[in-house]
């Protein structure tokens, strides 16, 4: 295994990028508990280097498993011998990546104004915070950018505010881009802060939002992630925090925080995607926000945005227990999805996390429920699994859109339930 390691290390150094050629994405059905207790057995197989995409739940949920070549024979051979069906998603991930990487060179280039930036396409960390700078320069009255703390690699956490005066005034806060390999949540994050910048003046709804409301738009969450997702390893996750007594990067910042942390639906192995770190808040890029909700005091709705599996979610991902305001969030949930799916006809599922997706403990959107923001969801984007991480550039600016149609559903409903 060391040997293995070493070898990685190496090829690293001299390519830049972690290859994936002959990777594959296997979706399985498992048909029963039994068959999903099987499948939980892989995870334990470290010696196969499983990237669980989507992990076992309930026989009802896919299973979507990333399998690097050199496992794919075992671990086909394990589930037909388990009868355990499966299909092939994506027969080779490099595939994707090199057709990714060749969509972003061909329309790369340094935009001169948030109109000529292109919003069509993947950018880096680079061009992102560009685009933010530019946006608060063209439009001085409107947004701002707030630096709410340093990444645990010394990068700056900015976020957008975007406001039409006054103090401490009731807030939304939106924030895309925490695992470090959504793409589509961070560029569907820049559309949205043009989209404001648009829509106001121009949009009733967005107009009377922002007359009485501000917003808070935090586009790349994890920016170390990201950077490294970009430079080294496509499929990195986490964030870029050294891990005591472990050879293993990182933590999964959406189990990291003060609510149900350390759980189940969470892993205490600093090798696991879903790693839940060493103590509650113990990421910077966590901790920062928690300052700023917590010194704010008066933010009203929380939406944290993911990607893979088109769902809108509530509290709790933790506990089977409902939310007190479940009937209320449930059914803000649904018109929210209705509009979403107007647009384009793309379907949404809706519910709490713990029953609709899976269990997961030390999750934002428990933690600003349990802090007292009522209107707390987290949305998954794009697209069931076809893609998943990999969703093509071409799909990044329809996500936007009708994303934004259940964004504006849930502002507005802000809005006009103050509470």
């Amino acid at each position: 295994m060391k040997g293995l390691l070493v070898l990685s290390a190496v090829f690293l150094a001299v390519f830049g990028k972690e290859d994936f050629s002959g990777h594959q994405v296997l979706r399985i059905s498992a048909a029963d508990e039994a068959q999903v207790k099987k499948v939980r057995e892989l995870e334990d197989l470290k010696h196969l280097q499983l990237d669980f995409w989507r992990g076992p739940s309930r026989p009802s949920m896919p299973i979507d498993i990333r399998v690097p070549f050199p496992s794919v024979q075992a671990v086909k051979v394990f589930l037909e011998s388990n009868g355990i069906k499966y299909s092939i998603m994506i027969e080779d991930v490099q595939t994707l990546l090199d057709e990714e990487q060749e969509q972003m060179l061909a329309f790369r280039s340094r935009a001169s104004s948030t109109d000529t930036f292109n919003y069509a396409t993947y950018h880096t960390l680079e061009e992102i915070n560009q685009f933010i700078d530019l946006l608060v320069a063209e439009n001085p009255n409107l947004v701002s950018k707030i630096q709410i703390g340093s990444s645990y690699e010394g990068r700056p956490l900015n976020v957008l505010k975007f406001s039409t005066g006054g103090t401490n005034r009731p807030a939304i806060w939106l924030d895309t881009g925490i695992h470090a390999r959504e793409w589509v949540t961070h560029a569907s994050g820049v559309w949205f802060a043009k989209k404001i910048i648009e829509d106001y003046g121009q949009d009733e709804t967005l107009t009377a939002i922002l007359d009485s409301l501000d917003i808070f738009l935090e586009i790349v969450v994890n920016p170390d992630g990201y950077a490294y997702s970009h430079s080294s390893n496509r499929m990195w996750r986490k964030t870029r925090s050294i891990n005591a007594g472990s050879s293993c990067v990182g933590v999964d910042a959406n189990r990291n925080w003060d609510a149900g942390f350390g759980l189940s639906g969470s892993s205490s192995d600093p090798c696991s995607e879903t790693y839940h770190g060493e103590y509650a808040n113990s990421e910077v890029e966590v901790q920062a926000i928690v300052d700023f909700v917590n010194s704010h005091g008066n933010i009203k709705a929380f939406v944290s945005i993911h990607s893979y599996s088109q769902l809108l979610l509530y509290p709790y991902g933790y506990t089977t227990a409902r939310a007190a305001d479940q009937a209320e969030l449930h059914e803000l949930a649904k018109t929210a999805v209705d509009n979403l799916s107007s647009l384009y006809g793309t379907e949404y599922e809706y519910g709490s996390i713990i029953t609709t997706i899976y269990e997961a403990s030390g999750t934002t959107v428990d933690w600003t429920y349990n802090s007292g923001i009522k209107y707390s969801y987290t949305m998954e984007l794009r697209d069931t699994g076809f893609y998943g991480f990999l969703l093509p550039a071409k799909q990044i600016v329809p996500t936007a859109q009708e994303t934004w149609l259940a964004l504006i559903t849930i502002m507005d409903y802000t809005l006009k339930h103050p509470y």
